[in-house]
């Protein structure tokens, strides 16, 4: 029963590849699969640019020198050559890694240069003859080192975070919060404080965690070379409480009374913040020197301390009856 449905498939597929229209057919196929073959030929034998990255690598670096550039970096190489050629660049493995020795280029003054003539001379090596370099970008190759001289300096965040609507930022923290930077005196002695790399955020809400690297400065090496930002919004809340009224400047001898002893003060606070406030933290007071100067039947309340995380606080009332004592 199998036999005879495998022969029965095989007939099929005998009649329709012999058959007259798909004979044809096939005969097209093959004549159109031939001239793509000969087109694709005469397309890679012609010449072309190209532009492709190498990467250099700074190797043989002593054990008291410390890099403060990037130890490898890729170079912009436009290159002209027959398409197969090319193709083999971008295709095969036929382009390594360039190493640069440390000593064969490095200076005393902290400063290492593979000129242009140089790096030509380091790419041709790994070329067909046939390859011409048009164009390296950029046109030298630099790094830069020192023999360990390092600080540590804060962090700190660059770009712009905006809370979304009724939100604040209640705290922004960095892990680490500071880093060790390596370069020579002079770009050390300049440094004071180092940026995260640019974050702009609108309208958050929830709280915010990220890897960021930090602004990279020409021959200064970090470390670490990135860090863990933290923000946290937090819902803003309407609060208020019953504050007591104090006299300043009062002299010995005299107590002053006010009616009502205490009033209320009003202020917006971050909900996880407000279990941290207490009515102590503020200071409501009237000032007898005043009343002395401008005398009236009611004194002038005044807001004079406020805790830090509080915002737009003000007082329900800004005048209240009052009566001086003597003791």
């Amino acid at each position: 029963m199998n036999d005879l449905r495998v022969y029965r498939i095989l007939k099929l597929v005998r009649n329709f590849f012999f058959s007259s229209v798909n004979r044809e057919f096939l005969i097209f196929l093959f004549f159109f699969a031939l001239s793509g073959t000969f087109w694709l030929l005469m397309t890679l034998n012609e010449s072309y640019e190209r532009e492709m990255e190498i990467s250099f690598r700074v190797v043989d670096i002593p054990k008291n020198v410390v890099l403060n550039s990037d130890t490898v970096t890729n170079i912009k190489v436009t290159i002209r050559d027959k398409g197969y050629s090319l193709m083999t660049y971008l295709y095969g493995d036929k382009l390594h890694q360039v190493k640069i020795n440390f000593k064969n280029y490095a200076r005393k003054s902290g400063y290492g240069i593979v000129p242009l003539a140089e790096m030509q001379k380091l790419i041709y090596n790994q070329l067909f003859s046939s390859s011409r370099i048009v164009s390296i970008k950029p046109d030298k190759y630099e790094f830069f080192f020192n023999y360990g001289l390092c600080k540590k300096v804060p962090v700190r965040l660059q770009g712009r975070i905006l809370p979304g609507q009724s939100y604040y930022l209640s705290k922004i923290s960095f892990n680490p919060d500071s880093v060790i930077i390596y370069a020579q005196k002079n770009i050390l002695d300049s440094i004071k404080e180092v940026y995260t790399r640019r974050l702009h955020i609108y309208n958050l809400i929830d709280t915010l965690n990220e890897n960021i690297q930090l602004e990279k400065i020409k021959a200064v090496k970090y470390v670490p070379a990135s860090v863990h930002v933290s923000v946290y919004p937090d819902i803003l809340t309407e609060e208020g409480f019953d504050v007591p009224i104090t006299a300043i400047n009062m002299p010995t001898g005299k107590i002053l009374r006010t009616f009502p002893s205490r009033v209320r003060v009003s202020f917006i606070v971050g909900a996880s913040m407000f279990r941290t406030i207490h009515p102590e933290s503020f200071k409501v007071v009237v000032d007898y020197n005043e009343l002395i100067a401008h005398p009236a039947e009611k004194c002038n309340l005044y807001l004079r301390s406020v805790p830090h995380g509080v915002r737009n606080a003000h007082i329900g009332v800004n005048q209240v009856d009052y009566l001086i004592e003597e003791q």
